[in-house]
């Protein structure tokens, strides 16, 4: 990847002898130093950014239980697929089921005095309509039947709540998928609304980065991210597109969640396996700004440095010290990591890579 070469510069010198008595002077071959160079690499508008995130499914749902009570039955562990209508735990169901059978008990007795309130409005309303009852019985009658109606309807729904209760000690998977997560225990006592697994789903996994809030206007949903690498699977890079942007930040923090969804399958992705997202993102202002890799930049009181070379014939050449200023640490497919140079460097010059610390000015 790294365009580099040697050049040859000449360091002579003249050491002279005096002897007695004295002597010719003999000059040494001049002393060649090889040093190793790169062509400093210019952009096109935009920087390479590396972000380190986190695979996750499509989709990790919380399941948790209607009802509390105390786990009978987990027959899952993590990693175990289940199918949809799966059994994922199971509460003791006693007390739920005792509530029914009470239930169950009053609305009988609710139904027996339906039955004797309206019978007795039937009978003061046949007297009522020949005149041997009077008014005031026989809305009374009626009052009494058909609060005994709603007596009874009542006790029904009560009923039909107790009996969901009990439906509500058994959790079932919605969905196919994994289970990621079992976050309780056999005999532990659960609440309302308590999640007891998290099952994993979705055909494509996903991958979320934090990106910083200067950077997050540059990244728009259904952008293409060509570099996606797992450190679990070093053999092959992914590819995706961006599924979703955040409009807040991360509590506490200030960046906004970013979420990829990788373009190709792989079972060997798991959620949670650490992730590097590598993206181009475009360059505001000046965009021709060079690119160096960080060992090629030297570094003094003065400030940062670097040898330009200067090609002279028979292979040889001059070097050149010269000041910079860098900017940010970004990457480069050249070099890998890469320093922006903002001033000092133009697109195209040769610069010292390896010995910068064993040259000088002008050698």
């Amino acid at each position: 990847m790294r365009k580099a070469g040697r050049l040859f510069a000449a360091l002579g010198f003249a050491v002279s002898f005096a002897c007695s008595p004295p002597a010719e002077e003999t000059v040494e071959e001049p002393v060649v130093r090889p040093v190793r160079f790169v062509e400093v690499e210019a952009i096109g508008g935009v920087r390479t950014r590396r972000f380190s995130g986190g695979a996750k499914a499509g989709t990790e749902t919380q399941l948790s239980f209607k009802a509390q009570g105390t786990i009978e039955v987990l027959p899952v562990n993590v990693g175990v697929s289940v199918r949809a209508g799966a059994l994922i735990a199971q509460l003791d169901p006693r007390d739920y089921e005792l509530r029914v059978e009470q239930t169950e008990a009053s609305l009988a007795q609710a139904r027996a005095q339906a039955v004797n309130a309206d019978a007795e409005f039937g009978r003061i309303r046949a007297l009522f309509e020949r005149d041997n009852a009077s008014r005031g019985d026989y809305d009374s009658a009626r009052a009494r039947s058909e609060s005994a109606a709603a007596n009874v309807r009542a006790v029904e729904k009560q009923l039909e709540q107790a009996r969901l209760q009990v439906d509500y000690t058994t959790l079932r998977s919605p969905i196919d998928g994994a289970v990621a997560v079992v976050l309780v225990e056999v005999n532990e006592n659960v609440t309302v609304g308590k999640p007891i697994v998290v099952l994993s789903a979705g055909l494509r996994p996903e991958v979320e980065i934090p990106i910083p809030e200067v950077l997050i206007g540059d990244i728009s949903q259904g952008d293409r991210v060509p570099d996606i690498r797992f450190d679990a699977i070093p053999d092959r890079t992914f590819s995706g597109v961006i599924a979703e942007v955040a409009v807040s930040t991360t509590r506490g923090l200030t960046t906004y969640p970013v979420t990829i969804q990788l373009s190709q399958l792989d079972s060997r992705i798991l959620p949670g396996m650490a992730a590097e997202v590598i993206l181009n993102l475009p360059v505001h202002g000046d965009s021709s700004r060079p690119l160096a890799p960080p060992h090629a930049v030297g570094e003094e009181r003065e400030g940062r440095f670097v040898f330009v070379i200067a090609p002279e014939d028979g292979g040889f050449a001059s070097v050149e010290r010269r000041s910079v200023e860098v900017g940010d640490l970004t990457t480069s497919p050249r070099f890998g990591d890469a320093l922006e140079i903002l001033s000092g460097l133009s697109g195209g010059e040769r610069i010292v890579s390896a010995g910068v610390s064993k040259i000088t000015d002008g050698q």
